[in-house]
């Protein structure tokens, strides 16, 4: 009798490790090519930082021209939040969110694959505008009339609108997926009021996308209309309206600074309550603040648009909406500091880094709020002090989330702890280095000087500002490089981390170190909103004292 491999054979088996990643569909390695991936990408993006510090670091520099500084700082910018800080989001989201909700995988496995690869192609063809005649150089946000075919010619923008496009799709495909995942593969018992925080982030945040990121198609799809078809959207000579795509973008510009920074709270959210011994103070007042930054992420776009002319009505309006929102955000860092008060806090770099987010995110919310105040923005609107408070929230606030998840999840996932020398040395280097670059550029602003310029001339007091934020950015960049001799050295070491090093709350640390292949032999049951604590500690449980 014929065996059942002989009756039914398989056509093609992948012959190749390598061939198994490229076509995996399993949560975990995607998540791992996406993380990968991004900090391709950030090492990308951070030397695109540097040339253009190098070249602003003193007066009348002459490194890049005109012409290359404009390409540099455009794709830093659409690097690090397109390429970098949402791809390393999706990447933990990928890895951690099954585990921390008991799930074996995503809800659609195959629609995560197509997620990282069209993410990968986004980039690539962003990056491929180096080949063929330059790359895009009007800026991360693309403002009209500077995208016009008579002002850029070329295909620079092109690629640009193309690789948004792809990246765009990527991201609301993978938002469906987070989206039905949270809702309908929950462990038993996980109701919404005992899931962990960070999936309430990566749920919120995926929402925020699917609402936002239509306006950044419709956008991009009409730029891309514009300079190929004939039709005239945005030139204002010919019917069309500037203003119509600075709407559209920053609808969707200002909930992406969302999409960026809730994950990072999720992980913060996280770490702080195993690192402070401690439940999360305020559960269910995080979980709400988390929905009401959704929400009111919709309505404050136009702040970003004070200096265009707008009516008083409407500087009124989204003058008041942009303190409102910073309420919620507010609940939240109240949150974390009950979790630590009298807590039996560990300082490993997971929780520096952690105490690092809400340090550096508090400035960029305070800098953010002067924002708020129309005669302030009127006076500091495209200066250094803007590009002081967005790098605040997005680097002080995601990127030391996100290197917090690194930390704290890395032994989940490769059976390894990254060694807490080289990360104390890269969090102190960061903490010091980032400071170093965006402190002078508030008071850079402050003095005058004005954002997207090449070059400046000598005897406006910038001089020595100027050095010390590229020095800054030097500083910054070592800590990066020590993070990644920490994973490099530590990956060829011995696995030491054991299933639970940390001592944790939640499922993910229930399984060994790194996850089997189908997460769970069975699926958990979940009585309290610690249900690893209760396994661990049965007379202890939370749900004996929550009944």
């Amino acid at each position: 009798m014929a065996t059942q491999a002989e009756t039914f054979p398989q056509i093609w088996v992948p012959r190749s490790k390598f061939l198994e990643w490229v076509l995996t569909t399993n949560h975990k390695r995607i998540g791992i090519l996406y993380l990968s991936s991004a900090m391709v990408f950030f090492v990308v993006g951070g030397l695109e930082a540097l040339l253009i510090r190098i070249q602003l670091a003193q007066p009348n520099g002459t490194v890049l021209t005109a012409e290359q500084y404009n390409e540099v700082f455009t794709m830093h910018g659409t690097t690090m939040i397109f390429l970098v800080a949402m791809p390393l989001s999706i990447g933990f989201g990928n890895y951690i969110i099954p585990l921390l909700i008991g799930a074996r995988d995503m809800a659609f496995p195959r629609l995560n694959a197509l997620s990282f690869w069209l993410f990968i192609f986004g980039g690539l063809v962003m990056y491929s505008s180096f080949l063929f005649g330059g790359a895009p150089d009007a800026g991360w946000f693309a403002y009209a009339p500077l995208t016009e075919k008579a002002f850029n010619a070329g295909m620079r923008m092109d690629f640009w609108s193309l690789g948004i496009a792809l990246l765009g799709i990527s991201s609301t495909v993978g938002a469906i997926n987070f989206i039905v995942t949270d809702l309908q593969l929950r462990a038993r018992g996980m109701s919404l009021a005992r899931t962990p925080i960070f999936v309430w982030a990566n749920f919120v945040t995926s929402f925020i996308a699917v609402f936002a990121l239509p306006a950044l198609l419709a956008a991009v799809i009409m730029l891309f209309l514009d300079r190929n078809i004939g039709t005239h959207f945005f030139i204002p000579q010919a019917g069309g309206n500037a203003l119509l795509w600075q709407n559209l973008f920053w609808f969707f510009g200002h909930p992406e600074v969302y999409i960026l920074i809730l994950p990072a709270m999720g992980i913060i959210s996280e770490v702080v309550p195993v690192f402070s011994r401690k439940p999360l103070f305020g559960y269910m007042t995080v979980a709400f603040s988390t929905v009401a930054i959704g929400v009111i992420s919709f309505t404050v776009w136009a702040h970003h648009m004070f200096a265009t002319g707008l009516s008083d009505v409407t500087l009124y309006f989204y003058s008041a909406d942009s303190f409102l929102i910073g309420v919620p955000t507010g609940v939240k860092i109240f949150s974390w500091l009950g979790t630590m008060w009298g807590g039996k806090v560990r300082f490993k770099t997971a929780m520096l880094m952690a105490i690092g987010f809400v340090s550096m995110f508090l400035i960029g919310g305070i800098s953010g709020i002067h924002l708020a105040v129309v005669p302030i923005d009127w006076q500091v609107e495209d200066s250094y002090y803007v590009v002081s408070h967005m790098h605040y929230v997005l680097f002080g606030g995601a990127i030391f989330g996100l290197f917090a998840g690194a930390y704290y999840w890395f032994p989940k996932m490769t059976g390894k702890l990254l060694d807490e020398t080289l990360g104390k040395v890269h969090f102190w280097l960061m903490l010091v280095g980032m400071n170093m670059i965006f402190g002078p550029m508030a008071v850079l602003g402050l003095m005058g000087m004005p954002r997207r310029i090449y070059t400046y001339p000598s005897g406006f007091g910038w001089d020595i500002w100027n050095l010390l934020a590229t020095v800054g950015a030097f500083l910054t960049a070592l800590s990066v490089l020590f993070f990644l001799i920490n994973v490099f050295v530590t990956l060829r070491g011995p696995a030491n981390a054991g299933n639970d090093p940390w001592d944790a709350f939640t499922l993910e640390w229930t399984v060994s170190s790194p996850p089997p292949e189908h997460n769970f032999d069975e699926t958990p049951t979940v009585r309290s909103r610690r249900p690893f604590w209760d396994l661990k500690h049965p007379d202890l449980a939370d749900w004996k004292h929550n009944r």
